[in-house]
């Protein structure tokens, strides 16, 4: 990103109440095209509800939002998939009868051409096509393009919501815990494909709680507490205890402002 360009996401000033509990308190976050951002907190940090408002299911009481500058007000996740926001969440939202390329395209089927597009036909054999070269380009592992996904190990199904949303963000992919009950391997290929979706240039926001994956794939860390930012951390320069440390408040990590510049 040249100096002057804005960032692919802004939040400024989120604020977030539910009741008389109140979830995020003048939260901001900036994040680059082709960065990924990792947001890691204790349970009730505030991370899930962030993230639910930068991908349009939850509206701020407070703060805006900016997409690549521009202001930018969602009242649903279709408003954030309009502008290139993806969501992968944890439960992966796929149809378990449908095939990978099935899943790639549901919603946004290709049609024939012509008089047999207009009719509703869908042209099954261009998706499918389509969704293989993707699959492949990203190096995501799936076993049989025809079968459905719940045959799918859990590390293939994580690749195609991961292609999923790989292949319709322009701007910006949301995960969260993506690696959860996932071994070694897949946790390693999910990490793969994070990293060629930053090489393409597509911004990445990543909750997740194991500190090991985080700093495998992010270049920046967001701490949150209590709904507040505690700390911004680059990866190339924090400890694990020093992450640790930052989540459960046991000491004061050096700030950051919202790019990762130190204060």
């Amino acid at each position: 990103m040249e100096a002057n360009d804005p960032p692919v996401l802004s939040a400024v000033g989120i604020s977030k109440r539910f009741g008389h509990v109140t979830a995020l308190t003048d939260v901001s976050l900036d994040v680059a095209p082709g960065e990924v951002v990792a947001l890691m907190g204790d349970n009730g940090a505030g991370k899930s509800t962030l993230i639910k408002i930068l991908s349009g299911a939850l509206t701020p009481d407070h703060g805006d939002l900016r997409v690549r500058g521009e202001r930018r007000h969602f009242t649903s996740p279709s408003d954030a998939r309009a502008v290139g926001i993806e969501t992968v969440y944890q439960d992966l939202a796929l149809a378990d009868d449908l095939s990978a390329p099935a899943n790639l395209f549901l919603g946004r089927e290709h049609r024939k051409a012509g008089i047999w597009g207009k009719l509703g036909v869908l042209d099954v054999k261009r998706m499918q096509r389509d969704a293989e070269n993707y699959l492949r380009t990203l190096g995501a592992r799936v076993p049989d393009y025809r079968a459905p996904v719940r045959m799918f190990s859990g590390g293939q199904r994580q690749s195609v919501a991961i292609a999923r949303a790989g292949i319709w963000a322009r701007e910006l992919i949301i995960m969260d815990e993506p690696t959860a009950a996932l071994g070694l391997v897949q946790t390693e290929q999910v990490a793969q494909l994070i990293k060629r979706t930053r090489d393409r240039g597509i911004a990445v926001i990543v909750i997740s709680h194991s500190v090991p994956f985080v700093f495998d794939v992010a270049d920046r860390i967001v701490v949150l507490r209590l709904g507040t930012p505690a700390a911004t951390l680059s990866p190339k320069t924090t400890s694990h205890d020093e992450i640790v440390a930052a989540i459960t408040g046991a000491a004061t990590a050096t700030p950051t402002d919202p790019r990762g510049n130190m204060s």
